[in-house]
């Protein structure tokens, strides 16, 4: 196991300014334009403007010159370097809300070690609300005050609040029970991007379930998560840095009990 690096949450908050300067200088703008579509098996739409790739190209120059002997991955230049340290980047988490000039996106920056996710960033510059995760715990700072977050424990799965991004996945998933799942909870809630797992980390919604992560999509947040006493893992129980159909939650127990449902029904 490589030993840890002497990183403190200070150079995530460099990083963070960095790209939330960048986006801001295209977000509702005339000037910010699609420069490529990539489409995915469940979204035919999925942009790339010029505020995805300057955010990252300024934070990857930003980690090379303060660090160069680390790797990074990020949505919009892929991998490069081969360190057990690694920086995991996504510029514009939710860029097409991004493009509706809707404030449900973030700069999303996230460490690895040997492949664990070790601390993550979430960035919302428009609005100054951040949540991030070091070796002292999972936080959140706005110009309501710093706290620390905490999910919430023991919610009955009748009572608890279930959130997914898009119904787009759903029928395309049917060996997900996503549709039995939603009849267990209280409510369901869509469209919150990356927020709604920053919201669950703050105890606010208790289950999070995305049909198809990347790494980048992921890893900045499972420290977050974790560090604020939830669960992070695939439908299968494992780790979920490499993605795929991930859930997240804010007590093991009910992690256990929505496991079970969405793969048997």
């Amino acid at each position: 196991m490589s030993q840890h690096p002497l990183i403190d949450s200070f150079f995530l908050h460099e990083l963070a300014n960095i790209a939330g300067k960048a986006s801001l200088e295209h977000y509702r703008t005339h000037e910010l334009t699609v420069l490529e579509n990539k489409p995915k098996a469940d979204y035919q739409f999925d942009p790339v403007t010029q505020a995805d790739r300057l955010a990252e190209k300024l934070m990857r120059e930003h980690i090379t010159k303060t660090y160069p002997e680390h790797s990074i991955m990020g949505e919009e230049y892929g991998v490069t370097g081969d360190s057990p340290i690694q920086w995991v980047l996504d510029p514009i988490d939710g860029t097409r809300p991004f493009l509706c000039g809707l404030p449900l996106w973030a700069n999303l920056i996230g460490l690895t070690i040997d492949g664990k996710a070790t601390m993550g960033m979430m960035s919302q510059p428009y609005i100054g609300e951040r949540f991030w995760a070091d070796h002292s715990g999972s936080w959140t700072s706005s110009h309501h005050g710093h706290f620390q977050l905490q999910t919430r424990k023991n919610i009955p799965l009748d009572q608890a609040i279930l959130h997914t991004n898009s119904p787009e996945p759903i029928d395309s998933h049917k060996n997900i029970h996503f549709t039995a799942l939603t009849k267990r909870v209280l409510m369901t809630r869509y469209g919150g991007e990356c927020y709604a797992m920053a919201m669950l980390a703050a105890g606010r919604i208790d289950i999070c379930l995305d049909f198809a992560l990347e790494p980048y999509d992921i890893v900045p947040l499972i420290p977050i998560i974790e560090q604020a006493g939830g669960r992070v893992t695939t439908l299968d129980g494992n780790r979920a840095e490499k993605g795929g159909a991930v859930l997240a939650t804010g007590c093991p127990i009910l992690h256990e009990q929505v496991l079970d449902i969405l793969n048997h029904g």
